[in-house]
């Protein structure tokens, strides 16, 4: 499918866009842009990846001209520049909306400009049911990927949601493992909080599995099993061997209880395809009888959420985490140091 084909990856030098690029340089791909504002970290992938598939593009999103720039020639696009973090994006919606809404849309208008065969937007648990300015941002991201679809004669739209991905920058396990290499508590806001657990080989397969099978404006969803903060927090200790204490420090600014993959209302229309949840768009065109005067009778269905998935023990979680690369080399070195961790070889 991708064999002599070139990829645009947005926000390329973020986890997800180092784990895409990652599986696809060991292809027969024929190139792979980079598009990103951070020089810095383009710099470093240069340094790393050193293949002549890899050319970078410095822009934004937010700037249609600099996108439209770099989108001529590509076959696919994977859009996953976007600003992540909850409490930033508290603080400055409107930095959120300019960069996941308007960044997004730009890109699939650049993408419709160029004839790209098949664009796939990044999106995140917290667009359902949204009750912070980063799930809002995400979930009107959606929309519009959704109405562009219906617009769009050659290039396929469609999104994939993702749980928390462990080892992602800024996700929660790496801040745990940091603070028991540092001797400090490890900070939990709320033990019976719930979280979804994919790795980023989980993504890269999901984005394959959506280039392969999407119709336009479907969603995907992984089914993906979860685990309490609490117990994440406990398996790390265990897994260090380790006596630092677990400090309950209280929710922060829009954390939600559970994370939901699909709503009660996606799960009357999401179709199983085995490892993943299909949500087909609403092809529905604006005939407001539809809206007001016929409707559409459908059964009352349990949201997916994290809660009502798999639940990981203690055992289990030790075992995933040591299935992890990083975390198996920190525990390792944690050990044999006797906790004596230098953190500039980490």
């Amino acid at each position: 499918m991708f064999d002599n084909e070139t990829l645009l990856i947005t926000g390329g030098t973020g986890s997800f866009g180092n784990a895409v690029l990652t599986h696809f340089l060991s292809t027969n791909i024929r190139e792979i842009r980079v598009f990103s504002r951070d020089e810095k970290k383009q710099d470093d992938m240069r340094r790393q990846y050193r293949s002549s598939k890899l050319k970078f593009y410095i822009g934004d999103v937010r700037d249609p001209l600099s996108i439209l720039g770099a989108m001529r020639g590509v076959d696919y696009v994977f859009s996953a520049a976007a600003l992540k973090q909850v409490p930033s994006c508290e603080f400055f919606p409107r930095e959120a909306m300019r960069t996941n809404v308007e960044g997004t849309y730009n890109t699939l208008h650049a993408a419709m400009d160029c004839d790209v065969k098949s664009v796939i937007c990044l999106s995140t648990d917290k667009a359902v049911y949204p009750i912070n300015a980063m799930g809002i941002s995400k979930a009107l991201m959606e929309k519009v990927m959704i109405a562009e679809s219906r617009n769009s004669a050659k290039t396929v739209m469609c999104g994939t949601r993702y749980g928390n991905v462990m080892l992602s920058r800024g996700s929660v396990i790496p801040l745990f493992i940091e603070q028991i290499q540092q001797g400090r508590p490890i900070t939990v806001t709320d033990p019976q909080m719930t979280r979804f657990l994919m790795s980023l080989d989980d993504s890269v397969d999901l984005v394959m599995y959506a280039f392969q099978n999407a119709r336009p404006g479907d969603l995907f969803v992984q089914k993906a099993a979860a685990c309490t903060i609490g117990t994440l927090a406990h398996a790390l200790v265990e897994l260090f061997k380790t006596d630092v204490p677990i400090k309950i420090i209280g929710t922060r600014h829009g954390e939600k209880h559970n994370e939901s993959l699909l709503t009660r209302e996606e799960m009357v229309l999401a179709e199983d395809c085995g490892r993943y949840f299909r949500i087909p768009a609403d092809t529905r065109d604006l005939q407001y009888s539809q809206y007001f005067e016929e409707g559409i009778e459908r059964p009352l269905l349990e949201e997916y959420n994290s809660d009502n998935t798999q639940q990981l023990s203690v055992e289990e979680l030790k075992d995933m985490l040591m299935g992890l690369e990083p975390v198996r080399k920190a525990v390792d070195t944690y050990i044999k140091t006797g906790g004596r961790y230098d953190l500039g070889e980490g």
